[in-house]
């Protein structure tokens, strides 16, 4: 096998594909690696874990058919520090040589037989979605999926089709994380999906600049294809939780609260938190807010913020970084936080619209 290539698309090329790599080692070495095939004029990269595939098309200016894995992180980091134009990269039997200038390297290669199948083109319906809404989507509800793999359902995000179009949903029990694209139909009526959160979170980066991208989904797997890379993903099986019941339909106390001083403040008094379990606490009332964090080890801060509150007076706390989170995923100028009282689940708006809501757990403090 043999290729030539200008060094900054064979670059992105290679860290693109390489995102799918497993970083969990074990009993497949392989998987460290990328696959490189040359088909004529065309190179095709691809990085998998098994879960998820990341398969990249680019064109070659020369080459000879063939296939060949090098370890990827590696490859992308030779490739990155050769000096700019043409690189050449050619294996045989043993290794991999990648050729730039006065730069030589060789490179112990994987097996290439032992790299899985990649997987067969996902049958099924094929949509075509704008890239713009679906990335702001992803972006505002990923975050609120978990990254405990001990309960693989809470991985994943919900994709259900609604009567007005496509929802999105995510939790990690602490926090939830909802999101409507109205007028988008991708799932048959009453028909629902658990697509897992990191490769969402792979697809959110290919979306990039994109105008569009093409989702295919089947019985067992998910595809979505971004100019010339296509990410191809196992669908999660399980029972995803019933969500819908821990969203109140009405609450009795309401702030309004600009969201760059919310979230300024906020990080301020977060400076004194040394570990997860120490909360933010917010005294509602109706002249404004108070933001307190208390730290045994540390001391005290407490900040005051300009607000609009109607109800009862009370003091809620939460997770700073979970609340960071929902008011970052805001869209506008203001945050809507309701709640109806210290211990019950509160949600997090925008004033400017209902397509996106957070839903956060307090902290129970004495």
């Amino acid at each position: 096998m043999k290729l030539r290539c200008e060094r900054d698309i064979l670059v992105e090329a290679l860290s693109t594909a390489g995102r799918a790599v497993s970083s969990r080692g074990g009993a497949l070495p392989v998987l460290s690696g990328v696959r490189l095939e040359v088909q004529g004029d065309k190179l095709l990269l691809a990085g998998s874990d098994l879960d998820l595939t990341i398969q990249v098309e680019t064109k070659i200016s020369q080459g000879e058919d063939g296939v060949c894995v090098v370890p990827a992180r590696l490859a992308a980091d030779i490739v990155r520090a050769l000096e700019p134009g043409a690189v050449t990269i050619e294996a045989d039997d043993d290794e991999t040589r990648i050729l730039s200038g006065r730069s030589q390297f060789a490179v112990r290669m994987l097996p290439a037989d032992e790299f899985p199948r990649l997987p067969a083109p996902v049958g099924g319906h094929e949509v075509t979605l704008a890239a713009a809404d679906l990335a702001e989507a992803l972006r505002q509800v990923v975050r609120g999926a978990s990254g405990d793999d001990a309960r693989p359902v809470l991985t994943g995000v919900l994709m259900a089709a609604e009567e007005t179009g496509l929802r999105l949903v995510a939790t990690d029990s602490y926090r939830l994380a909802v999101r409507d694209l109205p007028g988008t139909t991708v799932l048959g009526e009453g028909q629902k999906v658990l697509v897992p959160s990191r490769a969402l979170a792979e697809l959110q980066r290919l979306l990039g600049d994109a105008e569009q991208l093409t989702l295919r989904l089947g019985e067992h797997d998910a595809s979505f294809d971004v100019g010339d890379v296509r990410l191809t993903t196992r669908l999660i099986e399980g029972e995803f939780p019933n969500y819908r019941q821990l969203i109140p339909s009405s609450y009795p106390n309401r702030l309004i609260v600009g969201k760059a001083a919310l979230l300024d403040a906020v990080r301020r008094v977060k400076l004194l938190v040394r570990d997860q379990t120490t909360p933010v606490r917010i005294a509602l009332r109706p002249d404004g807010i108070q933001l307190t964090v208390v730290s045994q080890e540390v001391g005290q801060a407490t900040e005051d913020v300009d607000a609009k509150y109607e109800g009862s007076e009370i003091t809620v706390a939460f997770n700073p970084t979970y609340l960071i989170d929902g008011v970052e995923a805001i869209n506008g100028d203001e945050v809507l936080l309701e709640t109806l009282d210290a211990l019950k689940p509160a949600t997090i708006r925008s004033t400017e619209g209902n397509d996106y809501l957070y839903l956060l757990m307090p902290v129970r403090v004495s």
